[in-house]
């Protein structure tokens, strides 16, 4: 590498000089030994001695994802890119625009070094199915779908491939959380791997009912109960909740039902198991919060039960216009 040999005596000032004019390479790091320091320059200048030595070079940290494809991707497809992903532990799960799928391999190589994660896979369907999963494509780094993720203090270990799990909802996780009193009989109608009542026995003494159709992912929840220091306790049921509830002997005073897609047709089931007074969490995919609103009075009225709406908020986005969407309700016995 050309450098620039001054004594060390001057290095700072030549190197501050060099930098003004542009002349430095910024490439590779200056050297300094004994009297003498060796400063990289990009041309040949006048007035110094100049000499060819070994430097180090400097290694490039990308700010962002895009920085790594600038060299294989126009500006145009890297704006038709997503840049925002799912990371589950130390599994990466990238959406790709169907006009840049010829490109996913490097893609998906860039995201393995950007962020220094164990394994990539792309997105390949929306979630579907009463189990509720997508398919997954590997990309790049290690082909293993199982990994653990860490939330809020606990450790969630599943399979991406087998089951539905949303890093985006963490803070809604806590929310619920902090809202729960110790004591509370709980029921989570669609638990998957079980986030809300793994996070919610790890800080409150409840006792919790956790249900979910997908055997794979009550598998995972029995195995994430062993994981986790708990101090509520967690019983598992495989199966259609409208099914299985027939087996429970009381009511609930707290119910999940984190199903956006299909919730309202179990709010019958859900009122049927509520306690007077007690509060349903309810989540749907809608572009307000009328038409949920509505759902849970009407299906009030129908049992003849009143409905109280305590908060509403927006859990994440899913599509332009389009929202994950929660709602806390009261239910209590009407009065006549």
């Amino acid at each position: 590498m050309k450098c620039v040999k001054v004594p060390l005596t001057e290095l700072n000032d030549t190197r501050i000089k060099l930098m003004e004019n542009g002349q430095m390479s910024m490439d590779f790091k200056i050297k300094a030994e004994k009297e003498y320091g060796y400063i990289p320059i990009t041309e040949d200048i006048d007035g110094y001695e100049i000499v060819d030595i070994e430097l180090e070079e400097i290694k490039r940290v990308a700010h962002n994802f895009s920085e790594l494809l600038e060299d294989e991707l126009t500006s145009t497809e890297i704006e038709d890119l997503r840049t925002s992903f799912d990371t589950i532990g130390d599994v990466v799960i990238l959406e790709i625009p169907d006009n840049l799928k010829d490109k996913k391999q490097k893609i998906g190589d860039a995201a393995l070094r950007f962020t220094k994660r164990r394994s990539i896979y792309m997105k390949k369907s929306a979630v579907k199915g009463t189990t509720r999963v997508r398919e997954l494509e590997f990309l790049s780094g290690e082909d293993n779908p199982v990994t653990i993720h860490k939330e809020h203090g606990t450790r969630l270990k599943l399979n991406v491939k087998e089951m539905y799990f949303s890093p985006r909802l963490a803070t809604e996780r806590k929310r619920v959380m902090e809202s729960v009193r110790d004591g509370e009989r709980i029921l989570d109608m669609f638990c998957g791997i079980g986030p809300f009542p793994i996070v919610i026995a790890r800080n409150h003494e409840v006792d919790i009912t956790a249900v979910d159709i997908n055997s794979q992912a009550i598998k995972y929840l029995n195995e994430n109960i062993r994981l986790n220091k708990l101090k509520g306790t967690i019983r598992t049921y495989c199966g259609d909740v409208r099914d299985v509830s027939k087996q429970f002997n009381s009511k609930f005073d707290r119910i999940i039902m984190n199903l956006p897609g299909l919730a309202y047709t179990f709010l019958d089931v859900s009122f049927d198991l509520i306690e007077d007074g007690g509060i349903i969490n309810y989540y749907e995919f809608s572009d307000s919060y009328e038409q949920g609103i509505s759902r849970l009075k009407e299906a009030c009225l129908k049992q003849d039960k009143k409905v109280e709406i305590l908060n509403t908020r927006k859990v994440k986005s899913t599509s332009p216009g389009e929202w994950h969407i929660a709602i806390d309700a009261k239910v209590s016995e009407a009065k006549n």
